[in-house]
């Protein structure tokens, strides 16, 4: 009955491996601009955010067993409307720029470690490690994925708890001293805000609670886990990092901090070993978000929630499959024809405005789900001032992204309400051709 499943230590090892992904490596030296030393206080904080998401997830995640994750939940909150379907494209289409930006990521990464940095090089390295991936989800399996997914964390952890350990031995305590003024706890604040995004990915547990052993008791404790574990892994590094070398020093740099923060302990070695931790961490977020993406792409299509190719569905080789090819190649569209990084600040709002909608749908449910009122209201005051934080950092720091972000989200709910909310109500295609 379980054969083919994922078992609760690789459930864990797909939401902590899409956590611990690019943005610990890549954003840590702006954090370290922002907050100071006050960074370890940030990232505690953006940790009690997830977890305030994670109340909902959990209750909702143990009664409602579905891959379409927080797009099922919304809907069983508040029914089949042109909002729930304008969400659930934004959704998958926060994993289709997430693929993207891994693929673009890792390049970045990978060919200066090989000398090799030229634009064409980057063009066939993106391309080829998005087909890899692809093709592991689809000749693998979900077995092959989790499994593949658990080693690659237990690397890349590996990875970090040395860099901890050599970091604690040559830590500097002055170095960590506190500054208290307005200035540095408001730099806390923003810091704690921006790096909520670093704890995006326990909710993808939910898009594949359907290929998880017992997913009513397993979905919730992997949901925890995996956000106490990164909490420790976030804090531990930044600790280290900052007690090996001054806050200002780290400042200097940007995507790579971590590997110059790595070398007071550990020489050029560190600054290698980081930079392969790096690409692990990559590898990982990008194995469990095609894997994650895929399967929501599909389950979303299944009920009708995004387009889908009629003629191809009915295919045999098609079939579930059809989710995997969509997502995979509009992935790969976005990392060679579009610039994501202005773009990717939008994978933020749009992910906080579905942790909004699941937690408004708990507070609807919670009679039937479980969960206490109080807790969920408290919850769901914080998030939305994390929300409306995360747009104001958007717009002070990007106007152009603000404005491309509220137009997305027009043109989703617009699409949604005469288009695909019709065509779902009169042609359920898919539930046709499976059922």
């Amino acid at each position: 009955m379980n054969k083919g499943k994922l078992s609760f230590w690789q459930a864990i090892a797909m939401a902590v491996g899409t956590m611990i992904g690019a943005s610990i490596f890549s954003i840590f030296g702006e954090g370290v601009k922002i907050a100071g030393n006050g960074l370890p206080i940030a990232f505690f904080i953006s940790g009690l955010y997830a977890l305030m998401v994670a109340y909902s997830y959990a209750h909702l995640g143990s009664k409602l067993i579905s891959n379409a994750g927080p797009i099922a939940f919304i809907e069983r909150g508040f029914g089949s409307s042109p909002v729930v379907g304008a969400l659930s494209i934004l959704m998958w289409f926060s994993y289709v720029i997430s693929i993207a930006l891994f693929a673009i990521s890792f390049a970045g990464y990978f060919l200066p470690l090989i000398h090799l940095n030229y634009p064409m090089a980057h063009t066939v390295v993106e391309a080829l490690i998005i087909a890899f991936f692809g093709a592991l989800n689809y000749f693998g399996g979900t077995k092959a994925v989790g499994r593949l997914e658990f080693w690659i964390v237990l690397a890349k952890l590996l990875i970090l708890l040395i860099f901890v350990i050599a970091g604690l031995w040559v830590l500097h305590p002055e170095y960590l001293k506190p500054n208290p003024s307005p200035y540095y706890f408001k730099g806390i604040l923003t810091a704690s805000v921006i790096f909520f995004l670093s704890y995006m990915g326990f909710g993808l547990i939910t898009n594949v609670s359907e290929n998880i052993v017992n997913p009513s008791k397993t979905v919730p404790r992997a949901i925890y886990t995996s956000i106490f574990i990164v909490m420790a892994v976030y804090i531990l590094v930044s600790i280290a990092a900052l007690g090996a070398l001054p806050a200002e020093e780290i400042a200097k740099y940007a995507e790579n901090a971590l590997a110059v923060a790595a070398k007071p302990a550990l020489g050029d070695f560190g600054f290698v070993l980081l930079s392969l931790g790096a690409l692990v961490s990559i590898i990982s977020a990008l194995n469990a978000t095609i894997y994650t993406g895929a399967n929501a792409a599909y389950a979303l299509m299944r009920e009708g929630f995004i387009p889908f190719p009629e003629k191809l569905i009915k295919r045999e080789w098609m079939s579930e499959h059809v989710g995997l090819y969509l997502t995979c190649g509009l992935g790969l569209f976005f990392t060679l024809f579009f610039k994501i990084t202005a773009v990717a600040s939008m994978i933020s709002i749009i992910t906080t405005a579905l942790y909004l909608g699941v937690i408004f749908s708990h507070l609807k449910l919670c009679d039937e789900i479980g969960g206490k009122k109080g807790i969920i209201l408290f919850n769901l005051i914080v998030i939305t001032f994390v929300a409306v934080e995360i747009a104001l950092y958007q717009y002070r720091t990007s106007k152009l992204t603000f404005i491309t972000t509220g137009l997305i989200f027009a043109a989703s709910f617009f699409l949604e309400l005469f288009y695909y909310g019709k065509r779902r109500r009169s042609s359920p295609l898919i539930r046709r051709v499976t059922g």
